[in-house]
C-alpha cells in the first residue's frame, strides 16, 4: 500500500477541482479569498436555486439554528409535516420521505417500488428499467441503475436488478416492460449529467400508458430538474404524465443538503414502520430551509419569472450559436436547465468561461451546462452573455486564425 504521507492533502483524491476557493457569495455572485468575483452559472450543480445567501433562507436557517438542530425520527418533527403537506399539495404525491441527498431519495424510490410489488403478492417483480446515459447517484444501487462503466469499475459485482435500455428505443422498451419480473421504469425527464437530453412530452405520456398497461410503477428522477428549474415546480408537469414515485433534491434545499422521495398513497403501501429509515433525513434545520425555499418558489409569479428569464437567455444563446457555429453546435434544455452542445472540447469551453469570470459545468455528450439561480435578472443575463461570448469568440477558428 502506498504511503499516504506523500500526499499534501489528507482528502481522498476523488475530485479534479479547479484552483479556486470561494469565501462568500451573494445572489449570482461568488467571491474568492483574494477578491476575484465570478458569476455562478453552475449553481453548485443545480443546487443553489435561489442564489447564494438569499436573505429569506439565511433568516430561516439562523432562526432554526437557535432553537433545535437534530432529534432523529424517533420523534415528531413539525417542519417535516408542513413541508410534506406543501409538496404533496403542489404535486401528484400523497406521501413524502425526507433524505439528505438525491442518491438517498433514489434509493428510497427503488425500495418503494420493489416493496410495492412485494406486499402486492408479486415479490418476483424487482427489476428496474433505466436508460443509457442516465445518472442516478453514486451509491452501489444508483450506479447500477445508471449503468455507466466508468462509475461501476472496481466496485465489485454490479447490484442486481437494473436493466439499461438504449435512450429513445421504443421497441426495446416495449419488449422489456412486458417481462414478468419488472417492477418499475426509472427515468430523468431531462438527462442532466447525460448532456441535457430531453425526453419528449409524448414519450413520457407513452411511458405512463406502458406502465399502466403492465402494472408497473413509473419513477421520475427529478433531482436536477425539480423545484422550478425547468419553469414548473417539477419537469413532469410539461407532459402531464404524472409518476407513481419521484426523487427530488438539489434545489429543494437551496444549498442545504436535503432530498425527498414523493409517492402516491398506492405506491407507498409497502413502506410501513421499520422498512426504511434515516438518522439525519428530515432534520429541523433542513426542514426550515426547505420550507423557506418553497415560500419563494411557490409565490405568485415566481415560476413565470423563471420561464420569462429562460426564454431571454436561450434566445441570446441561440444567437451566439448562429454566430459561432464552429464552437457551439446546439442549445438544449428547458427553463434554466440549459446545455450548450460544443464543437470544441467542452472542458475547453468551461475553462474559457471561467477565465472570463463565469462558472459553468461540463456534462456528457460534450455539453456545457448552464444552471444559474432562478432569481436571475435580465441585467445579469446580459452580463453573463458578454462573458460567455468572449469565451466562445476566443475559441472560434476565425479568431484563432486572426491571432495566429
Amino acid at each position: 500500500m502506498a504511503d499516504s504521507k506523500d500526499h499534501q492533502s489528507p482528502l481522498f483524491e476523488t475530485y479534479a477541482r479547479a484552483d479556486l476557493a470561494f469565501e462568500r457569495g451573494e445572489g449570482v455572485w461568488l467571491e474568492t479569498r483574494d477578491g476575484r468575483r465570478y458569476m455562478d452559472f453552475g449553481g453548485g450543480i443545480a443546487v443553489n436555486s435561489l442564489g447564494h445567501a438569499h436573505p429569506h433562507l439565511v433568516a430561516a436557517l439562523k432562526d432554526q439554528a437557535e432553537k433545535l438542530w437534530h432529534v432523529s425520527n424517533l420523534y415528531e418533527i413539525p417542519g417535516q409535516r408542513r413541508l410534506a403537506e406543501r409538496l404533496t399539495a403542489a404535486t401528484f404525491a400523497d406521501r413524502a420521505f425526507f433524505t439528505n441527498s438525491g442518491a438517498e431519495a433514489l434509493e428510497c424510490a427503488i425500495k418503494t417500488a420493489r416493496r410495492y410489488h412485494f406486499v402486492s403478492g408479486a415479490p418476483e417483480r424487482f427489476r428496474i428499467l433505466t436508460f443509457e446515459g442516465a445518472f442516478h447517484g453514486r451509491t452501489l444501487a444508483t450506479i447500477a441503475a445508471g449503468g455507466q462503466k466508468k462509475y461501476l469499475e472496481g466496485f465489485g459485482p454490479k447490484v442486481e436488478g437494473f436493466d439499461q435500455l438504449p435512450f429513445g428505443d421504443h421497441e426495446a422498451l416495449k419488449q422489456a416492460a412486458a417481462a414478468p419480473d419488472v417492477a418499475a421504469i426509472l427515468i430523468e425527464p431531462i438527462q442532466g449529467e447525460g448532456g441535457i437530453r430531453k425526453v419528449p412530452p409524448q414519450c413520457l405520456r407513452g411511458l405512463r400508458e406502458l406502465c399502466d398497461k403492465h402494472g408497473i410503477l413509473l419513477i421520475y428522477d427529478e433531482v436536477q430538474t425539480g423545484i422550478g428549474r425547468t419553469g414548473t415546480l417539477y419537469a413532469y408537469e410539461h407532459s402531464g404524465a404524472a409518476p407513481d414515485i419521484l426523487a427530488s433534491a438539489k434545489g429543494l434545499g437551496g444549498g442545504f443538503p436535503m432530498g425527498v422521495c414523493l409517492a402516491t398513497a398506492e405506491a407507498a403501501i409497502g413502506m410501513t414502520p421499520g422498512t426504511h429509515g434515516t438518522t439525519y433525513g428530515g432534520n429541523p434545520l433542513a426542514m426550515a430551509v426547505g420550507n423557506a425555499v418553497l415560500d419563494i418558489v411557490l409565490a405568485d409569479g415566481f415560476l413565470e419569472h423563471v420561464r420569462d428569464t429562460a426564454l431571454l437567455f436561450k434566445q441570446s444563446l441561440a444567437s451566439l450559436a448562429d454566430r459561432y457555429p464552429d464552437v457551439v453546435e446546439e442549445v438544449r434544455g428547458e427553463g434554466l436547465l440549459i446545455g450548450l452542445k460544443a464543437k470544441v472540447p467542452n472542458t475547453d469551453l468551461v475553462a474559457g468561461m471561467r477565465e472570463q469570470g463565469l462558472l459553468a459545468v461540463p456534462a456528457g455528450d460534450n455539453v456545457v451546462r448552464l444552471l444559474p439561480p432562478l432569481i436571475l435578472t435580465a441585467d445579469e443575463i446580459r452580463e453573463g452573455m458578454a462573458r460567455i461570448e468572449t469565451a466562445v469568440a476566443s475559441l472560434s477558428l476565425g479568431n484563432r486564425r486572426k491571432s495566429a
